[in-house]
């Protein structure tokens, strides 16, 4: 295998492109997922946890033991990998001396046939953005980055343009966190074309895959677009939105908990392409990283293959009715990505077939829990049987919410709380035992 054995100035030379060249970083990342049939995207992490002692080394030493990591994990996946991508974190963090010449050594190491994509998340504008996109591909021989869009075109086009016209660029769009949630699926002021809120992902989608690309080389986006695995809903949205001709980086699957099945059906295109799969730890931390990668490029492929038909349409449908409510929309979207809300063929206990299945046994975190109550809080005060709205104030028709055990009981509890929190409105709780109490209390 050929690796980058370029001096410099040489990568230099070839990694910054005059704005009349042909190249493209996506048509490069195309024909390598189409040689070697990947679509997987292998992390280079060099996380302190996975270099023993690393807090007891000198900044030389860990240097050394980060760099022998990366060339381990690359001799040993580079046949399985459609592209690698290095987490500039962990390489700042091994120190100012050696940090970035550690870095440096990894990318110069990884064959030059294989796509590099510099895991780095900048977000700035005017010359700020201008000297990160000189580091990432002058210095350090970057093929593409990814790119916080939040401060608008103007932060991301040093990146895609000039000298670097046909470099790629993918652009945070939705991640895979849960935390994700607190920005990007808020609604705008700007409505889709069926009269619901946009949200801020599917703007960001919008922008960077029509006006933003509209100067793009031979006709293809110049932005593709991370979002998380582990939001099945958002990635049908986002794919809807984007197009089959925009890559998607979907981190989550593994360690954060995303379903491959289910990202792959909602994330790839119809031709089943345009979409990578980072890895990380769940490779470079397996007894054999290489079989690990292998396995992990054969079950995308298998889902690839074996996908069903994309709900695309049937969640947009939910998420558009004109006829639901704000947090109806927003609790559907939260049961589809938790998996507690399922569309196919599903056998009821009474032996009947159901479209769909509602599992309520996976609101099993606080997060799950929190959402449900406020769900159902929203539910009573917008009812005109349960509820009389008079001078700002909510005054409902009833005075105990009962939780019947067993499920029943954490149900009654975080909507009464959630009554509370929401609209001031503080009811009794109450709940049944299924076993008799004989202990604890005197019996008169």
């Amino acid at each position: 295998r050929t690796r980058r054995k370029t001096s410099y100035f040489k990568i230099r030379t070839m990694m910054a492109p005059s704005s009349s060249s042909n190249s493209s970083f996506f048509k490069k990342l195309l024909q390598r997922c189409t040689e070697i049939n990947s679509y997987l995207c292998i992390g280079l992490d060099p996380h302190p946890s996975e270099i023993e002692n690393y807090y007891e080394l000198s900044e030389e030493e860990r240097s050394v033991k980060a760099l022998e990591f990366c060339k381990q994990l690359i001799d040993a996946t580079h046949l399985h990998a459609a592209a690698y991508k290095p987490n500039g974190a962990f390489f700042e963090n091994i120190g100012v001396n050696f940090g970035s010449k550690t870095l440096l050594s990894v990318m110069k190491y990884i064959p030059s046939n294989i796509p590099v994509l510099l895991d780095v998340k900048r977000g700035d504008i005017g010359t700020t953005a201008v000297a990160y996109a000189e580091a990432c591909y002058d210095h350090l021989g970057a093929d593409a980055v990814t790119l916080s869009p939040l401060m608008g075109y103007d932060s991301v086009q040093p990146f895609v343009s000039g000298r670097y016209l046909g470099k790629g660029a993918f652009l945070i769009c939705k991640t895979s966190n849960p935390g994700s949630n607190d920005l990007f699926t808020l609604p705008l002021l700007e409505m889709r074309e069926k009269g619901a809120p946009m949200l801020l992902y599917e703007r960001i989608a919008q922008l960077a895959t029509n006006q933003w690309s509209s100067t793009s080389i031979n006709s293809a986006p110049e932005f593709g677009l991370v979002v998380g695995a582990t939001d099945p809903v958002a990635l049908a949205k986002i794919r809807a939105i984007a197009g089959p001709n925009v890559w998607i980086l979907a981190p989550g699957i593994g360690a954060q908990g995303g379903d491959l099945i289910e990202a792959v059906a909602a994330g790839f295109n119809d031709q089943g392409t345009h979409m990578l799969i980072p890895i990380s730890r769940g490779i470079s931390r397996a007894a054999d990283p290489g079989a690990a990668a292998e396995e992990y490029k054969n079950c995308i492929n298998t889902a690839i293959r074996d996908r069903p038909r994309s709900s695309a349409d049937e969640i947009d449908a939910l998420s558009v009715n004109n006829d639901i409510s704000n947090y109806q929309r927003d609790f559907i979207e939260f049961c589809l990505s938790k998996k507690v809300l399922r569309f196919g063929s599903f056998i009821l206990k009474s032996g009947r077939t159901s479209p769909y299945f509602f599992n309520a046994g996976l609101f099993d975190c606080g997060q799950s829990l929190f959402m449900l109550g406020k769900a159902y809080a929203a539910s009573i005060v917008s009812s005109k049987i349960l509820c009389d709205e008079s001078v700002g104030k909510f005054n409902v028709s009833f005075d105990v919410i009962f939780g019947p055990a067993y499920k029943g009981i954490s149900l009654g509890a975080v909507v009464s709380s959630a009554l509370y929190a929401e609209y001031g409105v503080n009811v009794g709780y109450a709940y049944n035992r299924k076993e008799a109490k004989d202990h604890g209390e005197k019996v008169e």
